[in-house]
């Protein structure tokens, strides 16, 4: 295996040359550090860093358009990877927040011998999974249900029935399946204009996205951290969710700094007329339903665009937006196991089963990814108008990912909570005093921070802040 890394400050010139920003931006941003940043044989630390930086360099344009001047940016590797492990980290009051793993996710050999993962976290995912086997909630009864399945005749199954199981896929196995290849040749993400719209130019104001009204209609984590992303830099985050829609509750909390948050029931008309009073103030949607499902409730992005000319409209989804597992559900976990990381990773360790990335890596930059996109898009609607559409998938970042190269990290020790000290901030919340991963960009002008404390799911009125 070669070990040899791409140099991070190239890893941020291509997603800034992706972007269609200046490469003359790289002057005012250092990069410290170096891998391995966490253990692994992947550039873990490499795409955490240049991720968040890019984002970082985003904002510092934004502040650029409003202050006529620029700001030096810093990220340094370590803190950037600690970052994307920021909810293994969380603490409210001083304790871990309850596990929101169920028991019997994870691993399991099928009947033909190949490998697959279960997500059963939700829980209409794991009862229509146990619906579909036929058995109880219990490894064991699992474990012997799948004795009579083969992994890609369950992976498929699952999958017509709106569940979540991928089979455990090599690389060479995923470059050859139809969905890798209808995606292989795409970017980590797209900008493309979907509409017209005047130039909006900022106003001088104390923060890079002060007075920028964001909608997250996201949940987990890569949306999640889209949305914290734009309120560190001082966006006004309105998170919307519905009481009908499950959640796991520490990644609300340490996802939901510095956001508003309301309800808002798509399927209701009062709801939908709700959401559409909110776009027309919107400068950011962002959403990570299926492809299609939030358009069937009247909100694509040329619907958005409609309502609201000059939106930057950002879609994620699991696996691209081209390809037979286009609307396919998904999770960074199943993504790194169908897409070959989770073979590869445990190859280089020695391990005979497979290993997972020490970081939810695909969510985490993918977040960061579709935050840097969506200012570069807003930037683009400062000097020059129009109505954009960003789109992002946790399958494109992961072929990113592996371009980056391989590193020696398999003898790095693990970061635990008592080592990250230094990366850690407290702040009251609706929950309890929270111990959190501070954001890792350091900017010279505009030092992102939260100004608003994560809150309950629901706990606003579905308004804009005067």
């Amino acid at each position: 295996m070669g070990m040899s890394a791409a140099d991070p400050k190239n890893v941020l010139a291509g997603l800034l040359r992706t972007a269609g920003n200046s490469e003359a931006w790289l002057r005012h941003v250092e990069l410290t550090g170096n891998e391995p940043a966490l253990p692994s044989s992947f550039a873990v630390g490499t795409a955490a860093q240049a991720t968040i930086a890019a984002a970082a360099l985003a904002a510092a344009e934004l502040w650029r358009l409003r202050a006529g001047h620029r700001q030096g940016v810093r990220v340094d590797m370590r803190n950037a990877a600690i970052e994307f492990r920021s909810e293994r980290y969380l603490r409210v009051d001083g304790e871990p927040p309850n596990d929101h793993h169920d028991t019997i996710a994870g691993l399991y050999r099928c009947g033909d011998g190949r490998w697959v993962r279960l997500h059963t976290n939700l829980p209409h995912h794991c009862s229509g999974l146990l619906a579909l086997l036929g058995c109880e909630h219990d490894r064991a009864a699992v474990q012997c249900a799948l004795a009579g399945w083969q992994a890609e005749a369950l992976e498929t199954a699952a999958a017509d029935a709106g569940l979540v199981v991928t089979a455990c896929r090599s690389f060479a196995e995923w470059d050859a399946h139809p969905q890798s290849r209808a995606i292989a040749e795409l970017p980590p993400f797209t900008i493309e204009r979907i509409g017209e719209a005047p130039a909006m130019r900022l106003p001088v104001a104390d923060r890079p996205l002060a007075g920028i009204k964001v909608l997250d209609l996201t949940r987990i984590i890569a949306g999640p951290v889209c949305g914290r992303t734009l309120a560190a830099h001082g966006a006004d985050v309105l998170l919307v969710t519905a009481a009908h829609l499950p959640s796991l509750l520490p990644l609300v909390v340490d996802t939901g700094r510095g956001k508003l948050s309301t309800a808002i029931d798509l399927r209701e008309a009062s709801g939908r007329e709700a959401l559409t009073a909110l776009i027309r103030e919107a400068d950011i949607l962002v959403q990570g339903y299926r492809p299609g499902a939030i358009a069937a409730f009247g909100f694509g992005p040329q619907d958005v665009a409609r309502i609201r000319p000059g939106i930057v409209y950002v879609s994620l989804c699991a696996y691209g937006h081209e390809g037979p597992w286009a609307l396919r559900r998904g999770f960074d976990s199943l993504v790194q196991t169908a897409s070959g990381f989770n073979v590869a990773e445990a190859e280089a360790f020695g391990d005979n089963t497979p290993r997972a990335l020490p970081a939810q890596e695909l969510d985490h930059a993918t977040g960061y990814l579709l935050a840097f996109a969506a200012m570069s898009a807003l930037a683009r609607r400062v000097e020059r108008g129009g109505s954009w559409h960003v789109r992002a998938s946790l399958a494109q970042t992961g072929y990113w990912l592996r371009r980056l190269g391989r590193i020696d990290g398999m003898t790095f020790p693990d970061p635990r909570f008592k080592d990250v000290q230094d990366c850690l901030e407290e702040s009251s919340s609706g929950f309890g005093r929270l111990t959190a991963v501070r954001h890792s960009a350091v900017m010279s002008e505009t030092p992102p921070c939260w100004a608003r404390p994560t809150v309950p799911l629901g706990t606003h009125a579905p308004a804009w802040p005067n």
